[in-house]
C-alpha cells in the first residue's frame, strides 16, 4: 500500500527570505479572494469552467503585478485547492469556501512538485531545501524524511506555512509498505475526558499536566489585559493601531507554543497505545454539540452558562478530534483497528451489572444504585465503551488496509 504522510520542519530564514514568503503568501491569499469573487460573481445560475478559471487567474497575474512574486505553479494549485473545496461542499463534508481575511487566516503557499525542492541534509540538524523564487533555505533536520537520503520513499512536494513562531515547511511524502499483518495486541476501550485525558478500560490511564506553565499562564493574562486597555481609545470602525496588532502577535505566540506541547503529547501517547493494542474502541463524540453555547436567547436564557463556558473550553483545549485522528492513521500503520461505537449511556451504565441510571453518575465518582459498585467514572465508561464493541458505527484499521486506502497525517517537530 501507499502511506502519505507529512513532515513538518521549522526553517531558519533570512530577513530577506522572509519578506519574499510574506510577498508569496500575501499573493497566495488574494489570489484566493480574487477566485472567489470571479466565481461567485453572478450568482447561481453562473457556471464557469476550469479552462475559464485557468484563464482568469493568468490575466490577473499580467493585471497585477505584484501576482507575479507567486510562483505560477502555486497560483495553480490556489485554483486546486478551491475547487477541491466546492467539492467537499456539494459532498457535503464542509461548508462553501469563503474569502480569506488578512490576519485571521494563515498564509499559505504550495509547492506541487517535489522534484523542484532539492532537499539534501547539510549536518547533524540542519538541512537545505530550494523554494521558488527564494532560492536555498535552511531548515532544521529534527527526523528523517522519506526520499531524503537514504530513506525509502520519495518527497511528493510541500507546504509552507507561517504560524505565530514564524514560517515552516510541510513535506508531502510517499512510501511504498507492504500490508502489515494484523496487530496480536488486545483490545482497550478508551474514554476521552476532562478530569483524566484518556481513560483506558484495563486501568493504564494517560493524563498530562496543564499545556500553559504558570509563567506563561501570567503573562498571557496580562497581555489580554493590556489588549483591553489599548481597545479602550479606538473607536468602532476604525483600524487596529499597530501597538494593538504587536500585542495580539504576542499573544498568539504563547498560545502557538502551548498548541505545540499539546501536539507532542497526543503525537507520543497515540504512538503508544497504537503499538500496544490491536483494536482501540473511543466514542462517537460530536465535539460541535458538546461544546455548544448555553447562554440561549434574550427571551429563553439559559441556566449555568459561565460553568458551561469554562467547560467548553475544557474540552476543545484537550483535542479530542485529533487524538481519534492521530489513533486512526497509526493503528493502520501498525495492522490495528480503531472502532466509534454510540456515546449514549456509557458514562450512566455500570459496567458490573449493566444497570443504567443517570443518578449513578457522581462526578468523578461512580456509585450503582443497583448493585453498589463504586469505581472511577472514566473507568466506568472506558469498559462499557469496550463492551459497545460490537456496536461500532465507524470502523478503520486492518480491512480498510487491504482496501487500499492511504493513511496521511502531519508529523510535526520543532
Amino acid at each position: 500500500m501507499k502511506v502519505n504522510h507529512g513532515y513538518v520542519r521549522r526553517l531558519s530564514l533570512t530577513p530577506r527570505q522572509v519578506a519574499a514568503l510574506d510577498s508569496q503568501g500575501h499573493a497566495a491569499r488574494t489570489m484566493w479572494n480574487l477566485l472567489h469573487a470571479w466565481w461567485t460573481w453572478g450568482g447561481k445560475n453562473r457556471r464557469p469552467c476550469l479552462k475559464q478559471a485557468d484563464e482568469a487567474i493568468r490575466q490577473a497575474r499580467k493585471d497585477i503585478p505584484w501576482l507575479a512574486d507567486l510562483p505560477a505553479q502555486a497560483a495553480q494549485q490556489v485554483l486546486k485547492t478551491y475547487m477541491r473545496a466546492w467539492k467537499n461542499c456539494w459532498e457535503g463534508r464542509a461548508s462553501a469556501p469563503e474569502f480569506k481575511s488578512r490576519f485571521r487566516s494563515r498564509m499559505a503557499v504550495d509547492v506541487p512538485q517535489g522534484r523542484d525542492l532539492s532537499v539534501v541534509r547539510l549536518s547533524r540538524h540542519v538541512g537545505q531545501v530550494r523554494v521558488p523564487k527564494v532560492g536555498l533555505v535552511k531548515f532544521r533536520w529534527s527526523g528523517p524524511i522519506p526520499g531524503v537520503g537514504r530513506e525509502s520513499g520519495r518527497v511528493t512536494g510541500a507546504r509552507l506555512v507561517k504560524d505565530a513562531l514564524g514560517w515552516h515547511i510541510v513535506f508531502r511524502t510517499e512510501v511504498e509498505k507492504p500490508t502489515p499483518a494484523q496487530h496480536q495486541g488486545p483490545a482497550v476501550g478508551v474514554d476521552r475526558g476532562v478530569n483524566v485525558a484518556l481513560a483506558l478500560s484495563d486501568g493504564n490511564d494517560q493524563i498530562h499536566e496543564d499545556w500553559i506553565r504558570p509563567k506563561e499562564a501570567e503573562r498571557l493574562l496580562r497581555l489580554e489585559r493590556k489588549v483591553a486597555r489599548q481597545k479602550q481609545t479606538r473607536k468602532r470602525g476604525e483600524p487596529c493601531s499597530n501597538r494593538l496588532h504587536r500585542t495580539y502577535d504576542q499573544i498568539a505566540k504563547v498560545r502557538a507554543k502551548v498548541k505545540r506541547r499539546r501536539g507532542d503529547w497526543q503525537h507520543k501517547t497515540t504512538t503508544s497505545i497504537a503499538q500496544r493494542y490491536g483494536i482501540v474502541v473511543v466514542e462517537d463524540l460530536r465535539i460541535n454539540n458538546m461544546t455548544r453555547s448555553a447562554k440561549g436567547t434574550v427571551d429563553a436564557p439559559g441556566v449555568n452558562v459561565r460553568q458551561k463556558s469554562g467547560l467548553n473550553r475544557s474540552m476543545l483545549n484537550e483535542a479530542h478530534s485529533r487524538t481519534a485522528d492521530l489513533l486512526a492513521y497509526k493503528l493502520v500503520d501498525r495492522g490495528g483497528q480503531l472502532l466509534k461505537v454510540p456515546a449514549a449511556g456509557t458514562s450512566q451504565t455500570c459496567s458490573a451489572c449493566g444497570h443504567r441510571d443517570s443518578a449513578s453518575r457522581r462526578g468523578v465518582a461512580f456509585v450503582c444504585t443497583s448493585c453498589g459498585w463504586t469505581g472511577h467514572a472514566d473507568s466506568n465508561a472506558a469498559v462499557n465503551i469496550l463492551n459497545a464493541a460490537g456496536l461500532a458505527v465507524y470502523g478503520r484499521g486492518a480491512e480498510t488496509v487491504g482496501s487500499g486506502c492511504e493513511a496521511s497525517t502531519s508529523r510535526r517537530a520543532a
